[in-house]
Formats: C-alpha cells, structure tokens, sequence
C-alpha cells in the first residue's frame, strides 16, 4: 500500500495531475487525493485547477462536468464502469417531453445527471446549493426538477416553489429507513441525526439536520456537539474522521453503500494516472457547450453562498 502511495505521487508530478475524490470514495483513495469533497467542491475545484490532468475519482456524471468545466484538459475516470443508477433515469427524449408539457416552466438539473441532461436545463445545481439557487428562480416560473424526486420534494418542502418532479431516486440513499434511524437513536441517544436529502421524506423527518455531504463536514466542525450519526453513503464517515477528528462518527446503517463509488482503488488510480488503465471522459463538443452553460449559471448563482 505505501509502495502504491508512492508510486502515485510519483507519476502525479511526473504527469502535471490533480486527483479529485468525492466522499464516498473508499478511504485508500480519499487519502491519495489533492481533494476530497461533495459535488458542488468537485465542480469548484474542476473549475480552478490548473493542471494538465485530471484523476477523477467517481462516478461518470462527475468526470464528465470536470470535462465540461476544462475542455482543454485531460480527464481520466479510473474506474470506467462506475456509473450513477440515479442519472440514468431519465433520457434526453423524456426531458424533452416534459418541457413540451410545461414550456413555462424553468428546468433545474441536479449535477447527477447525464451531460445531455445538463444540456437542456437551465440551470444545475447540487444538494449543497439547490435550496440557494431555486430561490433566485423567477417566482413566476414553475420549475421542472430532474432526476431526483426526493431531492425535489426537499426543495419544495422548504421554498414553497412550485415544482414538477421527475420520478428519479438514489438506490444508496433509498435503503436508508424510520427503522435504521430509530434504532441508531436507541443506541447513541447524544447523538445528532445528519441527513442527505436524498433520502426519502419519511426519513428526513426523523433527523436534527439535512445536508449536502459538504454541508455534514460544516456542520460537525462548527456544531459544540460531540457525537453524530450519518444517515448518507457510509464513505462520508472516513472524510469526517479526517477533517474533524476527536468527535465521534456513527453510520446510520453499515448497508448504506454505493457499489459505483466503491469501485474506486489505488490499483486503479495509479493505473489511470500511468497511461494503463481508465477512460479519458470525453463529451460531444455541441453537448458540452451547452451543458456548460447550465453548469456556469450554477457557479455564478452560487458565488453569494451555497
């Protein structure tokens, strides 16, 4: 393993590469990166890096927004069959569809989805600055929502827009249950309940807090309390150990995993940054010019705070 890390760093300098990793990465990767964070920090740190190379360590949506961010870049996932169930719900056609039903309507990507996807919208956004950017909407507009309807529903719950859900999910954040939560409780009741929301409504409910994965590593460094159960992909626990340690860490349940995510390795890092292994991520010029768009209106609506 520490020959690997080495070897890594190695080819890193040889190569001009940044790695990035999201957090729910295995911990061996989080460890090997430049930066680790949720997708809103992935899109901003894709955006600025000034490196020839890019190491995305993901899943193919996010590989694929650093290639629309950095058109004159190399971007390499390591892991060529790490896809997202969650961006694959909806095509480009039914997109169309809906925007036909609701030609009023502003359409509102979440960034897990399909660069075609991100093409057609008006406006991305991610769980970390949905809220902020539904707001800065035109009131009078309706807003079509895609993929995620339970991320949608979280939208509306708490900006009262009018909006029209696409019937998307996260298979991860879907396994999380009442149950799990209650019973977590039981056994740390000084805990706090952190929640993506990506999870369902019924469970969003039961916690003290819902967030963006980056919004859970704010939280826990600010908050006076000590103890927290993570009720999002299991990876996020290894990213708070790390970024504030000396508080303790409990996940909702041991089965909340991305098999996606965790295809992620060192073997495979270092392969994509040797030349041996991995895909070189590259979208259709005409798609990428206007994805960008959606994904720049994102970034520029966000410079004000998440």
């Amino acid at each position: 393993m520490a020959d690997l890390r080495t070897e890594i760093e190695q080819l890193k300098k040889e190569r001009d590469a940044v790695i990035l990793a999201h957090t729910y990465q295995p911990a061996e990767v989080q460890d090997c990166a430049d930066f680790v964070g949720d997708s809103y920090g992935l899109s901003l740190e894709a955006s600025r890096t000034a490196a020839s190379l890019i190491i995305f360590c993901g899943v193919r949506f996010m590989a694929e927004t650093a290639a629309i961010l950095n058109t004159s870049r190399t971007v390499i996932l390591p892991e060529p069959l790490a896809g997202c169930p969650m961006a694959e719900m909806i095509t480009a056609q039914e997109l169309g569809q809906l925007k036909n039903r609701y030609p009023d309507h502003a359409v509102m990507c979440y960034v897990n989805s399909t660069a075609e996807i991100k093409a057609m919208a008006d406006v991305c956004c991610t769980s970390s600055n949905a809220l902020s950017i539904a707001k800065k909407l035109p009131p009078e507009r309706g807003i079509i929502f895609v993929p995620d309807r339970h991320l949608g529903s979280w939208i509306e719950e708490q900006t009262g827009r009018q909006m029209v859900l696409w019937d998307g999910f996260c298979p991860t954040h879907l396994r999380i249950t009442p149950e799990m939560i209650t019973t977590a409780r039981s056994e740390h009741p000084a805990a706090e309940v952190l929640i993506h929301p990506e999870a369902p409504h019924e469970c969003r409910v039961l916690a003290d807090a819902v967030l963006s994965t980056g919004g859970m590593s704010t939280y826990v460094e600010k908050s006076d309390n000590d103890e927290f159960i993570i009720a999002t992909e299991i990876g996020l626990v290894h990213t708070l150990k790390t970024n504030t340690p000396g508080k303790k860490y409990y996940p909702v349940s041991d089965e909340v995993t991305c098999p996606n995510m965790k295809r992620g390795s060192l073997v495979s890092v270092r392969n994509a940054l040797a030349g041996t292994g991995g895909e070189k991520v590259v979208v259709d010029s005409e798609v990428a010019a206007k994805a960008l768009r959606s994904l720049e209106r994102m970034l520029a609506l966000s410079e004000d705070g998440k």
